[in-house]
């Protein structure tokens, strides 16, 4: 089958059929692993054309009449010209940008539900890299919108606590003595002139001292809610991490040991510590672009012998996830890193375009 190229030089468009594609890319291969001129008999067995030495000579001899590869002397085998380079790299560009569109497609088909989607971002990860992979759902920095403190019975005060993005939570505080309607409504009103507009990282020393003096003999109470700020914006619950690929790592052999590949596949299992390690690098904001943890950087004990290179994707301003991929020390950090560039790119096309 015949395919039509289209060159940079000139837009000339150039026919070649698949065995002169094929021919053409062995040799260019080849050539870029030896640094030596290529015979016909390398190029019989380093394709999968099952051709034959003279077959190949007279496809070679072809491609030379077009300028894509040349003999650099008499007897020697052929070597790529400028030319043949541009064609390969044209090609080669365009299944990359075919493989990004293929990926995006996908990614589009599933972004309707973020579940399944950032599920199938971590298997597509996974089969890419080879490597294992965890994708986080996403988080943003709880900002408190509104507080509301309701005696709900004798001791016990029902706390609501509005976040921005209209996020409802509740926590039932105990308190020493029954509070009268007006010892409420005014520590309501501190509470909010205090920490309205607010996150968990901005309220500080100095503002926890101004709330606890307002509140006067009911200062208690302010710990109390304080704590139960803490706690729900502390919360898990809507924080997942997916994971796949986990066996990836194991072929590598400095983490195929037993013991180490019992511990690592634990705690891709049990994910309580991936949760842990993502959630306590959320909130800085250093850690949002590409970031490479090795060995001793990361602090899960089972994964010493790995690096973890993350990058954060945003759905909207404020609201974002991670992307992770663990393998050996030795990975191929380029490679790595590339894909999550482009895997970003996808992802924020996708969200920002998404109606």
């Amino acid at each position: 089958m015949n395919k039509l190229i289209k060159c940079r030089e000139g837009e000339k468009v150039h026919e070649l059929d698949d065995r002169k594609l094929k021919i053409l890319e062995a040799i260019i291969q080849n050539y870029l692993e030896t640094g030596e001129p290529v015979g016909s008999r390398t190029i019989s067995k380093y394709t999968d054309l099952n051709l034959s030495s003279a077959t190949i000579r007279n496809e070679m001899s072809d491609l030379e009449e077009m300028g894509y590869i040349t003999q650099p002397h008499t007897s020697a085998g052929r070597i790529p010209t400028d030319k043949g380079y541009r064609l390969y790299v044209d090609l080669l560009l365009l299944d990359k940008n075919q493989e990004l569109e293929n990926m995006r497609e996908i990614l589009i088909d599933k972004a309707d539900r973020l579940e399944h989607l950032l599920q199938h971002v971590a298997k597509l990860l996974a089969a890419n890299t080879n490597y294992a992979t965890m994708v986080t759902t996403p988080q943003y920095k709880k900002k408190v919108k509104f507080i509301q403190l309701t005696e709900i019975d004798e001791g016990q005060l029902l706390a609501v606590i509005v976040f921005d993005k209209n996020i409802v939570k509740n926590k039932i505080i105990k308190v020493a003595t029954s509070l009268d309607k007006e010892t409420l409504l005014k520590l309501n009103i501190v509470l909010n002139t205090f920490l309205q507009g607010l996150d968990l990282t901005s309220i500080n020393l100095p503002i926890i001292s101004q709330m606890k003096e307002q509140a006067g003999e009911y200062r208690e109470i302010v710990n109390d809610i304080l704590e139960a700020i803490v706690q729900v914006v502390s919360e898990g619950d809507d924080f997942k991490v997916y994971t796949s690929g986990a066996t990836n790592i194991l072929r590598y052999p400095e983490l195929s040991d037993i013991e180490k590949a019992s511990e690592l596949l634990y705690t891709f299992e049990e994910k309580k510590l991936l949760s842990d390690l993502i959630q306590d690098r959320m909130d800085d904001e250093e850690s949002r672009g590409i970031q490479v943890y090795i060995g001793n950087e990361t602090p899960i004990e089972a994964m010493k012998d790995c690096s973890v290179v993350t990058a954060t994707y945003e759905i909207e301003e404020g609201v974002y996830g991670k992307v992770g991929i663990i393998g050996p020390k030795r990975m191929d950090y380029e490679r790595v890193v590339g894909t999550l560039q482009n895997l970003m790119v996808q992802l924020d096309d996708i969200f920002k375009n998404k109606t």
